[in-house]
């Protein structure tokens, strides 16, 4: 594990806060938070990417009426 830091915990409202140092700032201003056995842990929440993005789309059920028109006469044609 890398370096560390003692931290206090403190309330805001009705939840348990602790306020992060500079040096382990995240990017962003989404995270996750996970518990494994009596840690906590926090990593940001990743962009997705264009290929994740694409994986998630359904494909258009819809029919596309058929567009009778030519192409522009190649500039050769002129």
């Amino acid at each position: 594990m890398s370096e560390s830091r003692p931290v206090k915990l403190f309330r805001n409202g009705r939840n348990q806060a602790v306020r992060i140092p500079v040096e382990f700032e995240l990017p962003g201003n989404d995270a996750i938070m996970h518990r494994d056995g009596d840690r906590l842990i926090i990593e940001p929440v990743r962009k997705r990417g264009l290929v994740a993005l694409i994986k998630s789309m359904t494909p258009v059920e819809d029919e596309f009426p058929n567009i009778e028109d030519s192409a522009p006469p190649a500039e050769h044609e002129l």
